[in-house]
């Protein structure tokens, strides 16, 4: 099927001149306190931290190998390492917004092939449908129902989705799994039947080659090294692989689930003539929602995704600079009557993820003819 193109239509002026007037503001932020827009000092540490954290153990792990003990605790460091880099350094650099160097984001960009991804059909899926389309069924991938999950009120439910507020989190365990072998490919496959990769036929078949590449040089490096080659005990060895994939696999959905799969977000569906009937900034406060934000430590682990709203608006800005312009957005938002949504905690987020599971998998279709 061809994604055709929608667009964001609204006749209020209130709501275009929202957005502009919080575009001057959030500049003259940066201008008045000589700022960059992208990474700094804290930024650079951070990115040393996480990339140690992930390279280094698994670099002990194969020359020392230890014991069993030693090394899940290894893996479990890994896990944690690895979901930090995909939501503070990958994510960043791959909307641009990492470092104004192009080529800084291009290399730092690649730290996703790290974890087990792929920039290319990211970029599709993420920067592209999600980013546009938030929320919105069959455009925005991230609410797309996934096996026996429902992530929209727009889509048939099935009887098995009553219980997916209990197995969700299961199935969140083996999201980075997927990505390292299957997403990638299934993607590539998906956004080039359907329009979505604009690329030529000739680049196509050269970035089916880059990540087949990329695959093959992660099976190399996580499996045939430590198994073939180093003979490391494969029971042992498996066992902690997954249990690295686990821990990523849910930290990396929940956090995103968190900000889109939530009571407070809404789930626009288009007209009759297939357009949004809404200004795309007021679409996106109305489908994002922030939480935890008064919580440093969450906001530097998550890499600023905690300010979700912050991040869909000015996604081409770094993370680290989302709390001290979270304020001007939630200013700008009240005096334009533009509700701002959040959670003040990580508690009352999970919260509101789970029981919204827990409707999606119980109520019918709100719209049987897309579903």
């Amino acid at each position: 099927m061809i994604i055709q193109p929608m667009q964001f239509i609204s006749e209020d002026k209130k709501d275009i001149l929202f957005f502009s007037t919080l575009r001057q503001r959030i500049d003259l932020y940066f201008k008045d306190n000589k700022l960059s827009k992208h990474h700094n000092a804290t930024m650079v540490v951070k990115t040393i931290i996480l990339l140690s954290l992930y390279i280094l153990p698994f670099a002990a792990l194969l020359i020392f190998q230890p014991s069993f003990a030693i090394a899940i605790i290894i893996w479990i460091t890994m896990g944690l390492a690895k979901s930090g880099i995909g939501m503070s350094i990958m994510h960043d650099a791959n909307h641009g917004a990492y470092s104004s160097k192009a080529k800084v984001n291009r290399w730092l960009g690649f730290t996703i092939n790290l974890v087990g991804g792929v920039a290319f059909t990211w970029k599709l899926q993420h920067n592209i449908m999600h980013h546009t389309y938030t929320n919105i069924v069959h455009m925005d991938d991230d609410i797309e129902d996934k096996a026996i999950m429902r992530f929209s009120p727009h889509t048939k439910v099935l009887w098995v989705q009553k219980f997916q507020f209990v197995y969700a989190f299961m199935f969140y365990g083996i999201l980075t799994l997927y990505w390292s072998f299957m997403k990638d490919f299934v993607q590539f496959h998906k956004y080039t039947k359907s329009g979505v990769n604009k690329e030529s036929k000739a680049n196509n078949k050269l970035m089916l080659g880059k990540i087949i590449l990329c695959k093959m040089v992660y099976v190399l490096v996580f499996f045939i090294l430590p198994l073939i080659i180093l003979k490391m005990p494969v029971l042992a060895y498996i066992i902690g692989y997954l249990t690295m994939q686990f821990i990523s696999g849910i930290l990396l959905a929940v956090i995103f689930q968190l900000a889109h799969t939530v009571e407070e977000a809404s789930h626009p569906i288009p007209n009759d003539t297939g357009n949004i009937e809404n200004n795309w900034a007021i679409h996106q406060m109305n489908t994002t929602v922030n939480f935890s934000q008064e919580n440093k430590l969450i906001s530097w682990y998550v890499g600023g995704l905690n300010f979700q709203v912050e991040h869909h608006l000015f996604p081409n800005i770094c993370h680290v600079h989302y709390p001290n312009i979270a304020g001007i957005v939630r200013s700008t938002a009240g005096e334009f009557g533009i509700p701002y949504l959040e959670n003040k905690t990580l508690g009352k987020a999970l919260r509101s993820h789970v029981r919204t599971l827990q409707r999606f998998g119980k109520m019918p279709s709100l719209n049987e003819t897309i579903s």
